[in-house]
């Protein structure tokens, strides 16, 4: 494996301050080929959507990455993860728990808090579960229409370990079509149990 295993972070992006957990992630992704490929962009409010989010394994990949770099990005998780004894440490990490039977209102929170921070990067799985399924929830497009913030599509592959930062996409008013069209830059990623 040549060059580096995770990009640079760009003046605007959201960090923490590294320290022995980055360096360790660092190293645990080194001794495991697992790259992060492409460049982030330079700006200071965003979503990234990493598909096809097939097993756990996704979230700590995902998460070694996040922690390597020393970038701040808040992902939206299901609650149940978070009631259990690894809570404290995963919202230390960023984490939100959102309660997927009580949806309504999600947009709204993640609205006002872009709103209140003048950086954010959040993080989402657009299928919303590690099963496959037909049609991907909207809540990432909405969220993003409604706090004017790009998309920036993660592209997660088992195949070549890696995962694939893709181009920014900004909504156009018609959400449906929007998903239809960002879903389709993930059609020849391969999860750890499936593709798209």
């Amino acid at each position: 494996m040549s060059g580096p295993i995770l990009p640079e972070l760009p003046p605007q992006a959201p960090r923490v301050r590294r320290g022995v957990f980055s360096r360790l992630c660092r190293l645990l992704l080194r001794l495991s080929g697992w790259r992060l490929l492409g460049t982030l962009p330079d700006v200071p409010r965003l979503i990234i959507i990493g598909a096809p989010h097939s097993s756990y394994w996704d979230g700590v990949w995902g998460l070694m990455m996040k922690v390597g770099m020393g970038l701040d990005i808040n992902i939206m998780i299901k609650k149940e993860v978070m009631d259990g004894p690894l809570g404290p440490l995963l919202r230390r990490f960023g984490l939100i728990p959102i309660d997927r039977k009580a949806a309504i209102g999600v947009v709204g929170q993640m609205y006002k808090r872009f709103n209140e921070r003048e950086r954010m990067w959040l993080g989402i799985t657009p299928e919303g579960t590690r099963k496959k399924v037909e049609r991907w929830k909207s809540g990432f497009a909405r969220i993003a229409d409604a706090a004017a913030v790009p998309i920036l599509p993660v592209l997660i592959d088992y195949p070549s370990k890696t995962f694939t930062l893709g181009p920014l996409q900004t909504t156009s008013g018609d959400l449906d079509a929007d998903v239809m069209r960002i879903r389709g830059l993930f059609k020849d990623a391969r999860g750890k149990h499936r593709g798209i």
